[in-house]
C-alpha cells in the first residue's frame, strides 16, 4: 500500500492530525471511564502516523506499536515523547499488561475472521484486569454503503487533490476496496498516484463474538463522525 510506503511524506495532507482531535477526544473519555482503578496507560495496536496519540497522551503514557517503519517514522517526529515498537497486531507479544488498548482503522486490514480473532487475542493479553479496549473499524457490514470523499488539503507549496471512494466488489465475501486517486503539487511539478486498499468488513455480531470469544465484555458507544453531528457505533470492552 503506497499510502504506507513511498507516499508516506504527503500522509499528513491525506490525513490531517488535526482531522483526528474529536473523535481521539471520545475514545479517551470512553477508555478513562470505562477501567477499574488507574487509567494511565495505553498501548495502541496500529498507530500509524501518531494522529490519534497525539491527542489521547494528553491522558495517557502511550506505546505505540505498527508493522511500518516509515509510519513509525512519521509518528515519532509527532509523538517523541512516546514510546515506538515495531509489531504486527496479530502476533505483538510485549510481555508487559496496559490499562487501555486502542486499536483504530489499522484493523480494517484484517479482512477474516481468523485475523480478527488474532487481533482481539493480542489487544486482550495486553489489557490488565479491571482494564478496557476499544475497537474502532471505519465500518461495520450493518451501515456499509460505497461511498467517496473528496480530498484536499495544502502546505506551502505542496498541495494535494483526491477521491477517496470505497466499494463493495463483492457482498458475499469479508473484504471491501478503498481507492485512493490523488493529485500531488510540489511546486510547478504534479504527479498522479492510485492505491488500492483491501480491507475487512464484519457484522456487529461477527465483531462482537469475536471479542467476547477472546474473554471481553462488549458494550457499543457512540463516537463522532463530523462536524454536523453524525455519528456512529464502536466496540468498547473490559477485561
Amino acid at each position: 500500500m503506497r499510502i504506507y510506503d513511498d507516499l508516506t511524506p504527503w500522509y499528513r495532507l491525506i490525513d490531517p492530525p488535526a482531522d483526528h482531535l474529536g473523535e481521539a477526544t471520545a475514545y479517551a473519555h470512553a477508555l478513562t471511564g470505562s477501567v477499574t482503578g488507574p487509567a494511565e496507560t495505553l498501548l495502541e495496536l496500529g498507530a500509524g502516523a501518531g494522529h490519534n496519540a497525539l491527542f489521547m497522551k494528553r491522558q495517557f503514557r502511550c506505546t505505540l506499536t505498527d508493522i511500518s517503519p516509515k509510519m513509525q517514522a512519521l509518528s515519532r517526529e509527532l509523538n517523541p515523547d512516546c514510546e515506538h515498537l515495531p509489531g504486527d497486531m496479530r502476533s505483538l507479544r510485549l510481555g508487559r499488561q496496559f490499562d487501555a488498548v486502542f486499536v483504530h482503522d489499522a484493523v480494517c486490514y484484517m479482512t477474516s475472521m481468523e485475523d480478527l480473532a488474532q487481533v482481539a487475542a493480542t489487544a486482550f493479553v495486553h489489557t490488565r484486569a479491571g482494564g478496557a479496549a476499544l475497537f474502532a473499524p471505519d465500518y461495520v457490514r450493518e451501515r456499509f454503503a460505497e461511498t467517496s470523499t473528496l480530498l484536499t488539503a495544502d502546505d506551502g507549496a505542496r498541495s494535494m487533490r483526491g477521491v477517496e471512494w470505497a466499494w463493495d466488489q463483492d457482498p458475499a465475501d469479508t473484504r471491501y476496496l478503498v481507492e485512493y486517486a490523488l493529485l500531488l503539487r510540489d511546486g510547478h511539478e504534479v504527479t498522479a498516484a492510485h492505491d488500492r486498499h483491501v480491507e475487512g468488513l464484519f457484522s456487529i455480531a461477527e465483531w462482537t463474538s469475536t471479542l467476547e470469544r477472546a474473554g471481553y465484555k462488549v458494550s457499543l458507544i457512540e463516537r463522532p463522525l463530523d462536524e454536523d453531528g453524525q455519528t456512529d457505533r464502536v466496540f468498547l470492552c473490559q477485561k
